[in-house]
């Protein structure tokens, strides 16, 4: 097997916060003990609710935030450190698909400067060069040469994301995280843009981690899936084996409430209560006061992440399995 194309081991990432001027301060683990691993041409899907730390560990692994503690490699060697040549010429490998389009672009410059900026920034090419891929990006994401000519304000919000997509491959980039990517448009025009990340993906040859609360996207453009609450991942594997057995009961939760052609929805399994407070996090499983299953042992208990078969992590008491040592999610 080739190496991983980008290794997280253990990574951890704790702010601290205070409620009011006179508050205590608390701490609030936003991702805790994350490890994976993604292959060359791999797309990994992370899913949960909002606050369990998906975010946090897109940006950890792209070096824009350092972890507390672990490590990122990708391309076998370290992050390295932020400003430095070394992180520069790693960035170029490495870009990023934010959620909202309009506030990743300047609404000043027509969108083909901006296209072509990374190209400046890394000094890519020749001035025609630069220009003559430019305009490849625009036909490459589905658009025209007069489209580089608009201005953000002017182009709808797919259009948009078609730009900002075009901007991350400029440089010709290994490796894109995409963070909600299309969860800010209309579903007919997030369907087009999924189905153009997958024809990239292919095309280029693509690694993706893919940040999605959206299970019906998630289960189109994902090889893998990893599912995270209060952050921790709570199961992972293959992607058409997880949505078609999950073993986590918060995963078959979020599985049951996806739709899916051909499936009832009478089966949905309605979770009670909110996420709780990530700065008051449960004792032992963190998704115990939320499981009609619990016993004593996961509200005393941490359940370690633990490899069932070759294709699935589960890290849950009430699963049964091969017994085998805690293994990084891979």
């Amino acid at each position: 097997m080739t190496a991983p194309l980008v290794e997280v081991h253990g990574i951890s990432r704790t702010y601290r916060m205070r409620s009011g001027l006179f508050g205590r301060p608390a701490s609030v683990h936003a991702v805790d003990g994350l490890s994976f691993a993604i292959a060359k041409g791999e797309t990994l899907g992370i899913v949960g609710e909002s606050g369990s730390g998906k975010s946090t560990t897109g940006r950890m692994v792209l070096g824009l935030e350092p972890p507390d503690q672990g490590s990122v490699r990708f391309g076998g060697a370290p992050i390295a450190a932020p400003g430095s040549a070394a992180w520069r010429a790693q960035r170029a490998r490495m870009q990023m698909i934010f959620q909202d389009p309009l506030g990743a672009l300047d609404r000043r410059p027509a969108v083909a400067e901006q296209i072509r900026e990374p190209l400046d920034i890394h000094d890519i090419g020749t001035q025609p060069e630069r220009e003559a891929r430019v305009r490849e990006l625009l036909h490459a994401v589905d658009l025209n040469d007069s489209h580089g000519r608009r201005y953000p304000g002017a182009l709808s919000g797919g259009q948009r994301q078609r730009i900002v997509l075009a901007r991350a491959l400029a440089t010709r980039p290994d490796f894109l995280v995409c963070d909600e990517p299309v969860s800010a448009l209309d579903v007919s025009i997030q369907a087009q843009v999924v189905n153009l990340l997958v024809d990239l993906q292919a095309r280029l040859g693509l690694t993706m981690l893919f940040i999605s609360h959206d299970l019906r996207v998630v289960r189109q453009i994902s090889t893998k899936v990893a599912v995270m609450y209060l952050g921790r991942i709570v199961e992972h594997g293959n992607a058409d084996d997880l949505f078609a057995r999950p073993q986590h009961p918060y995963t078959q939760a979020l599985v049951s409430a996806s739709p899916a052609p051909g499936r009832r929805s009478s089966g949905r399994i309605v979770l009670t209560g909110d996420p709780p407070n990530p700065a008051a996090r449960p004792s032992g499983c963190a998704f115990h006061p939320r499981c009609s299953r619990a016993t004593a042992r996961c509200a005393n208990e941490v359940p370690a992440l633990t490899a069932l078969d070759q294709q699935r992590q589960v890290a849950c008491h009430l699963v049964t399995g091969p017994q085998s040592q805690t293994q990084d999610a891979a």
